[in-house]
């Protein structure tokens, strides 16, 4: 592991893609900050921070190392993924998937007592999406899961307990990222057929998979409406809410069953302004009403 420079470590886990998720767990500390009687608290925040990059970390890097045969089959991946072109070997990969593994339960044990408890279920759910391709078209709202324990995760953080709200935020979390999963994964259907792997996209074919996708992103939509009732929020609130939904029209007019050359586009870019737009307006709309 320290042969390879720690840019290819943070191009294996995708860093920058940390953005897709980690608005939403700042939005639920935040609004865990607004709605109860605890303080701002900068440390905390930083270990809620790192509890996300941590375990986004070893999610990634296991994946990567999970696939690495089938990256190494796959014309789109094999040159440009960092274990089949060389860059990172399988055992450094490993070894960087247990280390934040190990890092992110220290930190949870440092922030308070449930999400310690609750680190292993943690884990569980975002390393065990990369095996979940093998057995279930599924895997998609898998990933989701994954991802939507940030607002949830960061609300527990401060207040210790659950509660609606940050659940609301989760679930539109978790069909947000299976819909665009599912229009990312369009690009692997006829490999994906080949290889015998399970997707969305191999059971209902483009047409049906863009369809389903579109349905996943009105439930999206749907419960961001729900929390921002919930959150009685206000009009920068609302105004995130709609740029919010606006973007995920905007992604479906990207990609077409027979056009997907966009896909990056809607997958990339469009759905992390999306979530840090979104953030933005959030957590302003709590302070400034």
């Amino acid at each position: 592991m320290k042969n390879a420079p720690i840019k290819n470590f943070l191009s294996l886990v995708k860093f920058s893609h940390t953005l897709f998720a980690l608005p939403f767990a700042l939005i639920g500390y935040f609004i865990a900050i607004k709605f109860s009687a605890y303080q701002f608290d900068g440390i905390l925040l930083l270990k809620v921070v790192l509890c996300m990059v941590f375990a986004r970390s070893a999610a990634m890097a296991f994946n990567r190392y999970i696939d690495r045969d089938i990256d190494s089959s796959n014309e789109r991946t094999a040159n440009v993924r960092e274990i089949p072109n060389g860059k990172i070997s399988p055992r450094s990969a490993l070894i960087f998937v247990i280390v934040n593994a190990i890092l992110f339960v220290i930190t949870t044990y440092f922030i308070n007592d449930i999400c310690f408890y609750l680190s292993p279920v943690a884990l569980i759910a975002i390393l065990g999406y990369s095996l979940t391709k093998r057995f279930t078209a599924l895997c998609h709202l898998v990933l989701g899961i994954g991802l939507s324990l940030a607002p949830i995760g960061a609300y527990l953080a401060v207040v210790g307990q659950f509660a609606w709200l940050p659940i609301y935020f989760s679930i539109a979390v978790l069909f947000w990222v299976a819909g665009f999963d599912l229009i990312y994964s369009l690009q692997d259907e006829e490999f994906d057929r080949k290889m015998s792997l399970h997707s969305l996209p191999v059971l209902l074919g483009r047409k049906g998979a863009l369809f389903l996708s579109k349905v996943f992103h009105l439930i999206s939509a749907s419960f961001i409406v729900l929390a921002t009732l919930n959150a009685e929020g206000n009009y920068l609130f609302w105004i995130g809410t709609s740029l919010f939904i606006l973007l995920l029209i905007y992604q479906h007019t990207l990609v077409k069953s027979d056009d997907l050359s966009k896909v990056n586009l809607a997958f990339f870019t469009t759905n992390g302004i999306a979530s840090v737009i979104f953030s933005i307006f959030v957590i302003l709309s709590l302070y400034l009403s």
